[in-house]
Order: structure tokens, then sequence, then C-alpha cells
């Protein structure tokens, strides 16, 4: 099967699967893992997380078929950590950070450092809500160019 040949319903299908597991678990299935779920080959679903990496689903390691990123989870340790549920989780960056508790629905505290000085800094989200802070988030790299390198970004 194709990437072209795969039905739009199971894409979104296996999407969920890996993102209820990152929640699950921190971590993302590996490809063998996924195609056991779907009682598929290891080739058809290869078709499959090549269409999610071209729609930007998630990411795979440079050269593999190993999962990276799944906006806002991180499978390879970070500087934003988020302790969520009783688990810790990385995110990619402060926007993903924020968006692990939203996403899950949950209270979440996390932990990163300031780049400039390399203070640390706390972030509460409780209730859907962050709690006051005087820290600031900064992007260096323009929203409209995170995609070009999202390891980098």
């Amino acid at each position: 099967m194709s990437s072209s040949q795969t039905p739009p319903d199971l894409i979104w299908q296996v999407r969920t699967f890996i993102y209820r597991t990152f929640a699950e678990t921190t971590q993302p299935p590996d490809i063998q893992a996924t195609a056991d779920r779907f009682h598929l080959s290891r080739e058809e679903m290869e078709a499959v997380y090549g269409e999610l990496e071209r729609v930007h689903a998630f990411f795979l390691e440079p050269g593999t078929l190993d999962i990276r990123i799944a906006n806002p989870f991180s499978a390879v340790p970070t500087d934003f950590v988020v302790e969520a549920n009783g688990k810790r989780y990385w995110a990619n960056c402060g926007w993903d950070a924020l968006g692990i508790p939203a996403a899950m629905h949950t209270d979440a505290h996390i932990t990163t450092t300031c780049a400039q000085s390399g203070a640390p800094i706390h972030f509460r989200v409780q209730d859907g809500r962050l709690a006051p802070t005087s820290a600031v988030v900064h992007f260096v790299v323009p929203f409209a160019r995170w995609y070009e390198d999202m390891i980098f970004t």
C-alpha cells in the first residue's frame, strides 16, 4: 500500500493511537507495535508513517522510522520537562510544554531554564490556566519557518 492508497480514516486512527500511546506511556510506539496494532505489515505501516510525516502529524528521527516529535510531545530528552498525571514528559519548546497539559486536559508542572541566564524557570498549569508568572517565552525562529527544521526549532 503506498501513501496515496492509504485510507484517510486509517491514517487518523494510527495518528490517534500514536498520540494516545505517548500520553499513556510518555513515549511513542515503535513502527512494529503500530503495525501489529492495526494488523498491517511493516511495509504497509511505513507508507502510513510516511504520510503522517508528510502532513506534519509527527516527525521521524532523520534516516529512521522512529518518531522523534509528535507535537507537543518529544520522544527524546529536552530542556522542557512537563510533569502531569504522575508522569514526566518532554516537550519540544515552551509552546509545546504548555500544549501537553492542554492536550491532555490536566494540571501540570513545567520546568525549564532561561536560555539567557541558565536560571531555572517553573510554570504551573491548573484548571486549564497558566498560573501567573513573570517568565517570557521567546521563539528564536518565526512560526512560519518552524517546519524547515523541527529539531532545531
